[in-house]
């Protein structure tokens, strides 16, 4: 019987107060016997927890009583076990570390498109404009040995922090093409479509919510494999259960 709630959520926003509410947001989880990690940084907070739904739904609508984390929408999958051992909020130079500190996203997103948007543009091939629309997956090399969508972009990287040099090595494939960034669950291929944007690519999109929210809104369609997650279960397959891969 699959009851724990498993979530993940993310969002850019100022916080210099981080290393102040790490404390406030470790007793209110402890409180609510949740396990994961929650990452907190000037540029705003990356968390994953999992546990009774009432209890993560309850940790979820406190935090969203801030208005800076008002809108924050979690991803969500069920196990039958708790993922994770223990229960982390560290305070971090970053929530997602790339090493490129002129990349602020709190100060503006690169456009997104949603689940069904991407499913569209690649049943068609092309954008709305008839653009030849392409996927560049954003994660590390071992990551996508488990699973990606068909014929994306992968440089094969080990580390996000070496995504700024494969762009300025890769960036001539990528022109006249629409280009959609996708990562697990968002956070990477946000700041990807950003520093892509500022390389001077115009028609950039990151998917919406990332891998887990396309599995989430459609049937997977166009991506072959599983997607890894960085907790016990190890990998999800498109109907977001654990496979055995």
């Amino acid at each position: 019987m699959k009851n724990t709630l498993n979530i993940s959520a993310y969002k850019f926003v100022a916080l210099p107060d981080a290393a102040e509410i790490r404390t406030t947001l470790l007793d209110r989880a402890l409180g609510l016997q949740l396990k994961g990690t929650i990452l907190l940084a000037s540029e705003g907070i990356n968390l994953f927890l999992a546990g009774p739904a009432e209890a993560v739904r309850a940790f979820v609508a406190q935090l969203q009583a801030d208005a800076r984390f008002a809108d924050l929408v979690p991803k969500e999958s069920w196990s039958a076990h708790q993922p994770f051992k223990k229960m982390l909020v560290k305070v971090k130079t970053e929530i997602i570390r790339m090493n490129h500190p002129a990349i602020v996203p709190a100060a503006g997103r690169a456009p997104a498109v949603d689940a069904q948007t991407v499913k569209r543009w690649l049943d068609q091939g092309t954008d709305d404009k008839g653009r030849p629309v392409v996927t560049l997956d954003t994660r590390n090399a071992f990551e996508v040995d488990h699973g990606t969508f068909e014929g994306a972009i992968d440089w094969r990287i080990d580390k996000f922090t070496e995504f700024p040099q494969a762009l300025l090595e890769h960036k001539a494939e990528l022109q006249d093409k629409t280009v959609v960034s996708f990562c697990t669950g968002g956070i990477r291929c946000e700041k990807a479509a950003i520093l892509m944007r500022e390389a001077g690519l115009e028609h950039v999109y990151q998917l919406e919510g990332g891998i887990l929210k396309y599995f989430e809104e459609t049937d997977g369609a166009h991506y072959h494999g599983s997607c890894f997650v960085f907790d016990e279960r190890r990998t999800l397959g498109a109907d977001l259960s654990v496979t055995q891969d």
